[in-house]
């Protein structure tokens, strides 16, 4: 082995040639996935939960380019707009919204194919991109572990996890803010050895013998920017993105930081954060801006779009070194700042983020009680649900995970549990900061691919290592083997609550372990 092969074994731990094939696992759950998704998503021809919101407006946004007020509140529109009426908008009147374009433009991709009084096209553009985001997971678990085998293991989890399954069928934003954020990610993996085959090339064509200072720039980093353009994106879903955004970025740097320090720099320290962070600082930056602002390309030329004119309207007031337009978007996201932070208004299913990771107060999306004789009920009563609850197999695992993903990541100084834990900072830590406000556990879909690779983490301790005892590798895929068969008996047991299947009242009440889920 030359000594450029050394560099590249040394920086990426896997030939090439050996991820080829690992595209099968993934692909085959994304499909299974994808078909369990689809089934009957038109099912119930109604708007769940905050379908209200970004349903309507992503009609709104087809017909107008902005979101547009409706007539009357949500109680008096809905009946109407499910019924086929979709001019149920004041046609001179843009609405305040919190939250930015992309995701409602997303919806409204299913809308335009399928028609905007169909169901099935509300709830399309989310289901797939859960489909897309099965394979992804897979892939990136592939890439990680450097393993086929935990990578489709990744996959099979994320097709049968209640949270995923249940917001694949939803027209909500959460999902399509997790895809950005996942496919981020995943970018910034590629780049990771994009960059390390490139840092390991350039340093075996220098002299033998030389000793680095800091080692040679690289400065021309595609995948990079691909990650800025999906936190971009991110980011115009809802702004929680720019959590993932900033972890994310500090994440890359640490990493440029240790290949630094493996190809011998003495002052790699140094080198990862003058030669690689700065620039991918201001580069990424400026992508994830550009990015965002184009996502408001709409409201720039709508006539109606809420608070279009504000700087025409209120001279002299707020940043004035700033063009009108953006002085009037900027005026309109303080406003929408200034909504989040004060959300105190009590709901019967809000819920705290210390108690996210085991479950304890799902949301329920919907609920309906059919009468005997009624929607296929025949008995006293029936229960008709769909409920925002995780798979527990998968989700009281990733809990305990959690703590060997710090062991593993400060102690034996392992990148994939640290790479794991960025995840879970980006899409769970920020919102310990505001409790105060009206907050569910549905939200925890934005950081579930991280859940599921702290899974893969802990079976992939099961499976034991690749140079262990036959008898060793055995037994850990006969528990990998049963635990994929709970988590397939789990997905089971909550179809009906997960799918709005009408089902008699006291099997309803089978599914709901604790007082909390009621």
């Amino acid at each position: 082995m030359d000594r450029r092969e050394q560099l590249r074994a040394r920086l990426l731990g896997f030939r090439p040639s050996d991820v080829l094939w690992g595209w099968l696992g993934p692909l085959l759950f994304a499909v299974i996935g994808g078909l369990l998704r689809f089934w009957a998503l038109g099912r119930p021809h109604q708007l769940v939960f905050d379908e209200t919101y970004y349903v309507k407006q992503g009609v709104s946004m087809l017909d107008y380019g902005v979101e547009m007020k409706w007539k009357g509140d949500g109680e008096e529109v809905d009946p109407t707009f499910t019924r086929g009426t979709t001019d149920v908008f004041i046609g001179t009147q843009g609405d305040m919204v919190v939250h930015p374009p992309v995701g409602k433009w997303i919806i409204a991709f299913g809308e335009w194919v399928f028609g905007p009084t169909s169901s099935f096209g509300w709830r399309f553009s989310v289901a797939l991109l859960g489909m897309l985001s099965i394979l992804m997971v897979g892939l990136i678990a592939r890439r990680l572990f450097r393993s086929s085998w935990l990578g489709t293991i990744a996959s099979f989890l994320m097709a049968f996890e209640g949270h995923h399954f249940v917001q694949s069928r939803t027209g909500l934003l959460d999902l399509i803010l997790m895809f950005f954020a996942l496919a981020a990610f995943g970018a910034l993996l590629i780049d990771r050895d994009w960059s390390r085959a490139r840092l390991a090339d350039k340093v075996a064509a220098l002299p033998v013998g030389v000793r680095m200072r800091t080692g040679p720039w690289l400065l021309w980093r595609p995948w990079r920017l691909v990650a800025a353009v999906s936190l971009g994106l991110a980011c115009g879903t809802k702004w929680s993105g720019l959590y993932f955004f900033a972890i994310f970025g500090l994440m890359t740097v640490w990493w440029d930081i240790g290949a630094r320090r493996a190809v011998g720099a003495r002052h790699w320290v140094r080198a990862g954060i003058v030669k690689d962070g700065v620039f991918a600082g201001i580069s990424m930056s400026l992508v994830v801006l550009g990015t965002y602002l184009a996502s408001w390309a709409s409201w720039f030329t709508s006539t109606y779009g809420y608070n279009r004119s504000w700087a025409a309207d209120h001279p002299g007031e707020g940043v004035q070194w700033l063009p009108p337009a953006i002085r009037s978007l900027w005026d309109y996201h303080v406003q929408a700042y200034d909504f989040h932070t004060n959300l105190t208004s009590e709901h019967t299913y809000q819920s705290n983020p210390w108690s996210w990771m085991v479950q304890a107060r799902p949301t329920s999306f919907f609920y309906e009680s059919p009468a005997k004789g009624v929607d296929g009920c025949d008995v006293e009563s029936c229960s008709k649900a769909i409920t925002s609850l995780g798979s527990v197999s998968i989700w009281w695992l990733a809990t305990i995970a959690l703590f060997f993903l710090v062991y593993h990541w400060a102690l034996k100084r392992d990148w994939r549990a640290g790479a794991i834990l960025a995840g879970f900072v980006g899409g769970w830590l920020p919102w310990f900061f505001i409790q105060h406000r009206t907050i569910f556990t549905f939200y925890v879909i934005a950081f579930e691919p991280w859940v599921i690779l702290a899974v893969v983490f802990m079976l992939g301790l099961a499976l034991g290592p690749r140079g262990a005892s036959a008898r060793r590798r055995r037994i850990g895929h006969l528990v990998v083997g049963a635990y994929c068969l709970l988590v397939l008996a789990n997905f089971a047991f909550f179809w009906p609550v997960w799918t709005a299947q009408v089902i008699p009242y006291d099997h309803w009440q089978w599914r709901m372990w604790f007082p909390s889920w009621v």
